[in-house]
């Protein structure tokens, strides 16, 4: 006797259905575990993500911060300088303001002196010498502004070279 035809079989259907059931708890199961094994290693990579973040911008600021120290360094340096200039500039104007008495004096004693000459020639006379030494007071003063602007524009040029030299070693 065959021990299966005495199973009913509705008996048969609902062991068919028990089995495909539990195949199909067991996939889903699996499917949950994947998935919650897909989130971890969603979160774990979005932890990495937000780190390299943290340390670019650290990184950034930590360049920056020396950048601006580099100029910092580097405009002071070029503050001094003109402080310098500024000195060595007055100095010239004190020595120039002396030298242009010192052209007025003997302009002067030029007019006095020339009391013996002619009138006509003393004239003549007088005016070149007034003519030349304002000329010269004029270029005098001409010449220090000039060189004033000068040494102010080199070490500006010399300061900002500076600053991209340093920046360009340090990049490499």
């Amino acid at each position: 006797m065959n021990w299966l035809g005495a199973v009913p079989a509705w008996c048969w259907w609902l062991i068919a259905l028990v089995l495909v059931a539990g195949g199909q708890q067991h996939r889903v199961v699996v499917a949950q575990g994947e998935t919650g094994t897909a989130r971890i290693e969603l979160a774990d990579y979005r932890l990495q993500v937000a780190e390299r973040d943290r340390r670019a911008a650290a990184q950034a600021r930590t360049e920056e911060q020396r950048r601006q120290a580099v100029a910092d360094k580097e405009g002071e340096s070029a503050r001094q300088q003109l402080e310098l200039a500024q000195g060595r500039a007055d100095a010239a104007e004190s020595a120039a303001g002396g030298l242009r008495g010192e052209i007025a004096r003997l302009r002067e004693g030029h007019r006095a002196t020339c009391g013996a000459i002619a009138a006509q020639q003393r004239q003549a006379g007088t005016s070149a010498v007034v003519v030349l030494g304002g000329l010269l007071e004029e270029a005098d003063r001409m010449a220090g502004s000039l060189a004033e602007a000068l040494e102010r524009s080199r070490i500006a040029g010399l300061a900002c070279e500076a600053v991209a030299s340093e920046l360009d070693n340090e990049a490499q």
